[in-house]
């Protein structure tokens, strides 16, 4: 049931809330706060809302940043790591115009809303539901330098591999080993459980938490089933809850998608279905692994855009250091039951028709997640609209280890950008699906371009460790 107004001046007298927060999202998915005494809060500041300066948050130039925050009260929750009773809502930017105030078409709540509702229009679907599963590594220690003199970082994970010779206890893991191990070599088992409660307690179903594949230190959270724009928000929570339960425990998360040379690295999974009148629509028993032809047109839609897809789902430098052949993350445009090297997975084990599915590999959680889903959702809408057929593309289905093939066989493959640049390239050549509708501003595209090219010249300009090794004598 969403809540009201009332609800949320109820929730601060009953929980003597002495501060309600406001958490916003910039350009880049992540949250920047305002903060005011309860006393000040009002029934009319739902509707007038806070002023921001969004030329801060990437969204608009300095001359026409003026704009106005508005609390969602459905996301009212208490912030569990303020020691001042807190209530914290995340909420919509408006423009302030007359003599009504317009939403930012920009904002990513707005664009992930707008997708909904650009589905709905098709009469393709009237919901989407997602589950995405959250990645991460916690580390005992973290440390990073970027001088002149000095380049460098340094990481470490009391059980580790690389300490075997001064672990006390020797509870290590080996290295690419640790994927559900039990204690006590399981040792951040009550980090992880008090970040699943503080996220049922902010009313995000969890499904389980474990260990992940990589030894140092890599585990995994995996909520339920969530409609688009509410599993958006969830998001930002899930990560913020995660961040700050680690720092309680005296370690450092990380969401980055390679972290730790030589092993797993870190993805978002989306796993993804469709429904009309409360009916699946990706479901067939007749068809390849039960899935429906329209299932199958999304998959085509997705497979076809997904170069410029990786733009917004991996867009970080870092994120192309995950995806490389050998710790199973995806590489190859195609799709498969049940096989972990193509990019489109369909989980052999969701067999009730209400279930039935496909995940998308390649994303991680550096992306802004409203911009991500909504732009998944328009990739596999315009599949269908276009009837794109992923196999007579021949995207597939690869029912085999896509890792093994031989050289030549891999050659005719289609592979996944190796890069930011080369991902950018491909957002700038492709992305008429994303404006279908005017679910994203052009606007708001060429910004975030121009942005993480920026981002991309800085970093391929200071020199590297490990070319030191490789060139300082040469």
């Amino acid at each position: 049931m969403k809540k009201t107004v009332q609800d949320v001046m109820e929730m601060i007298s009953a929980n003597d809330i002495k501060m309600v927060d406001f958490k916003m999202v910039d350009i880049h998915g992540q949250y920047r706060h305002v903060t005011i005494p309860a006393q000040n809060f009002t029934e009319e500041m739902m509707e007038s809302g806070v002023g921001f300066d969004a030329s801060n948050y990437g969204y608009a130039v300095v001359e026409k940043s003026d704009m106005v925050f508005i609390p969602d009260p459905d996301t009212a929750c208490i912030d569990p790591f303020c020691s001042i009773p807190t209530l914290s809502m995340t909420g919509d930017a408006m423009i302030i115009d007359h003599p009504r105030n317009r939403p930012l078409a920009q904002y990513p709540r707005n664009i992930v809303r707008a997708a909904e509702n650009y589905m709905k229009e098709t009469g393709i679907a009237d919901t989407m539901l997602i589950l995405p599963e959250f990645e991460f590594y916690l580390f005992d220690q973290v440390g990073w330098e970027v001088r002149p003199n000095c380049v460098g970082m340094s990481i470490d994970v009391n059980q580790a591999y690389w300490n075997s010779d001064v672990a006390d206890t020797g509870c290590v893991v080996p290295k690419q080993k640790a994927y559900h191990v039990a204690k006590p070599f399981d040792a951040s088992y009550e980090c992880r459980s008090e970040m699943c409660l503080r996220m049922e307690e902010a009313g995000i179903a969890i499904k389980y938490h474990h260990p992940e594949v990589g030894a140092a230190g890599q585990f995994e959270i995996e909520p339920q089933l969530g409609e688009m724009s509410k599993m958006a928000d969830a998001t930002m929570m899930i990560k913020y809850i995660i961040r700050n339960t680690a720092m309680k425990y005296g370690k450092t998360a990380t969401f980055m998608p390679k972290p730790v040379y030589g092993e797993a690295g870190n993805g978002m999974h989306v796993h993804m279905l469709l429904l009309k009148d409360g009916e699946p629509v990706f479901s067939d028993d007749n068809g390849y692994s039960h899935l429906s032809e329209t299932a199958h047109y999304f998959m085509g839609g997705l497979l076809k855009h997904i170069a410029s897809l990786c733009a917004l789902t991996n867009p970080s430098t870092n994120s192309f250091k995950r995806l490389v052949p050998g710790f199973e993350a995806p590489v190859t445009v195609g799709y498969a039951t049940s096989n972990r090297s193509a990019v489109i997975r369909i989980p052999a084990y969701a067999k009730s028709p209400k279930m039935r599915r496909f995940e998308l590999r390649n994303p991680d959680a550096t992306c802004n997640p409203y911009f991500c889903y909504a732009a998944i959702l328009m990739a596999g809408l315009d599949g269908v609209k276009n009837r794109i057929d992923p196999h007579a593309n021949g995207w597939g289905p690869y029912d085999m280890n896509l890792y093994h093939l031989p050289e030549e066989e891999k050659k005719k493959l289609k592979s996944l950008p190796t890069s930011l640049e080369e991902a950018l390239d491909a957002l700038e050549q492709d992305h008429d699906y994303l404006t279908a509708g005017g679910v994203f501003p052009e606007e708001l595209i060429k910004n975030f371009i121009a942005g993480k090219r920026a981002e991309c010249r800085e970093l391929a300009a200071i020199p590297h460790p490990a070319e030191f090794e490789r060139y300082y004598n040469t």
